[in-house]
């Protein structure tokens, strides 16, 4: 599957906001937004107009796609799959990324990052129901058992983000077990539960037009 390999730090700062997209640098002065609150590019500090209409759904679009580490195509897929689901089609959008195999592993702190939680889907360190998935983009449901694999517990990548993201918390519609390095899915998250600065209401109506 294909995905951004391009520096994301100017991803924060293109939206003007931390995206968390680095980790644990994203809570150090070293963060990019800190030290250079613009948009990237020659005429990024002199980039002043005021977006309206399509310009505003458009970076509403591009944060949720950056935040979640989608692309287009897929992102799109997203919203289709939303949009015939029973209920508010913005709502079930962020649901269905929430469910993604690789954002878990980052919500319960098996990784600092949605990149490096997605780096090691792909290296098949977790289990679902105790089988072993490598897909990041897959789809957890209610009841289902997100473990790390026995021989991947000692990993030094997932004992270090565990340390680094104790304070961070772990949503309420997970329930981590730390000393089973793994975590039941009790619900499908509902908007409250999702804590993310974004308005999907807005991408509704861009991909509405």
């Amino acid at each position: 599957m294909a995905r951004y390999i391009g520096p994301v730090c100017r991803l924060c700062r293109r939206e003007g906001m931390k995206l968390f997209l680095k980790g644990e640098r994203c809570y150090t002065e070293k963060c990019a937004i800190e030290k250079r609150n613009f948009a990237p590019g020659q005429h990024g500090k002199s980039r002043k107009s005021k977006m309206l209409g399509y310009g505003i759904q458009l970076r509403e679009k591009q944060k949720v796609k950056r935040i979640y580490g989608v692309l287009e195509d897929q992102f799109r897929r997203y919203f289709e799959q939303a949009e015939r689901t029973r209920g508010i089609t913005g709502e079930t959008l962020l649901q269905l990324l929430e469910r993604r195999l690789d954002n878990v592993a980052y919500r319960v702190g098996f990784a600092t990052s949605r990149a490096a939680a997605r780096q090691l889907v792909r290296h098949g360190h977790f289990t679902v129901n105790g089988r072993k998935v490598d897909i990041p983009s897959f789809s957890v449901k209610p009841g289902d058992i997100v473990s790390v694999r026995a021989i991947s517990r000692k990993s030094a990548a997932i004992l270090h983000a565990l340390e680094e993201v104790k304070g961070r918390g772990v949503p309420e519609w997970l329930q981590f077990e730390g000393e089973g390095m793994s975590a039941k899915v009790g619900s499908i998250p509902n908007r409250q539960q999702i804590n993310l600065p974004v308005q999907e209401q807005l991408i509704v109506e861009l991909y509405s037009k």
